[in-house]
């Protein structure tokens, strides 16, 4: 189950890149004293929010569930570094929840002219969400594993892939990342992936997202979580 977060600043909103991602103190959560990293699904600079999309999967993300309007929680944003938007016919895949953030990517994209193609992969169309909203700031593709929506199959063997991109933006499970950054060495286009490493602190301190690079060892918080795909030891 997912659900949509607004997250009402006290302050003005700094500016905020598509990629980066807030961090959310849970309180009274014996087993969780740090906190809760969250991708940043959109901004709304009018109402003074940031949009998260949150999975409901364990003791955290279901104390977030319960949130009601007016209760207040303890965010540190933003954090990390940020998709480029360098690419003229960029292709954006998500799969599963990490489709989230590929909706402020595609709004900043529009903010250039350009109207991003997105490919989001599911296992079943019970697991899609937000379809419309995406449909609003891109053209959008899908696989399911089961055909229930879109073609059947992995989002590598959609036929969007047999179009010509000049780059491939990408976040999800790992072995889905790993599959398109060999999509893309294959086809000669840049690839950039944003990794989901399991993270705590946000800042580089508790090394406990460490990722292992080309160049040794580094903290996916700080570092990342957007990297280009050729920097990763997958």
């Amino acid at each position: 189950m997912c659900f949509l977060l607004h997250l009402k600043s006290e302050d003005p909103l700094c500016n905020i890149q598509a990629g980066q991602f807030v961090n959310i103190l849970v309180k009274d959560i014996a087993d969780r004293i740090l906190r809760r990293p969250i991708s940043i699904h959109d901004v709304d600079y009018t109402n003074n929010e940031i949009i998260v999309v949150v999975q409901k999967i364990g003791k955290a993300t279901t104390k977030l569930s319960l949130i009601n309007e007016g209760d207040k929680l303890d965010v540190v944003f933003p954090l990390g570094n940020s998709f480029p938007l360098i690419s003229e016919k960029p292709l954006l895949i998500g799969g599963g929840v990490g489709t989230a953030p590929l909706y402020y990517l595609c709004k900043k994209f529009n903010e250039n002219n350009i109207r991003p193609t997105i490919l989001i992969g599911a296992k079943t169309k019970d697991q899609l969400f937000l379809i419309d909203k995406y449909s609003s700031v891109a053209d959008v593709y899908i696989s399911t594993e089961d055909g229930s929506v879109g073609e059947k199959g992995m989002v590598t063997t959609n036929s969007i892939l047999n179009q010509q991109f000049t780059s491939y933006l990408t976040c999800g499970p790992a072995p889905m990342m790993k599959a398109i950054a060999i999509e893309a060495q294959k086809r000669g286009v840049d690839c950039y992936v944003s990794m989901e490493n399991r993270m705590a602190c946000g800042i580089g301190a508790c090394l406990c997202c460490v990722a292992d690079t080309p160049k040794g060892n580094v903290c996916v918080c700080t570092a990342g979580p957007v990297f280009n795909a050729n920097d990763i030891k997958w």
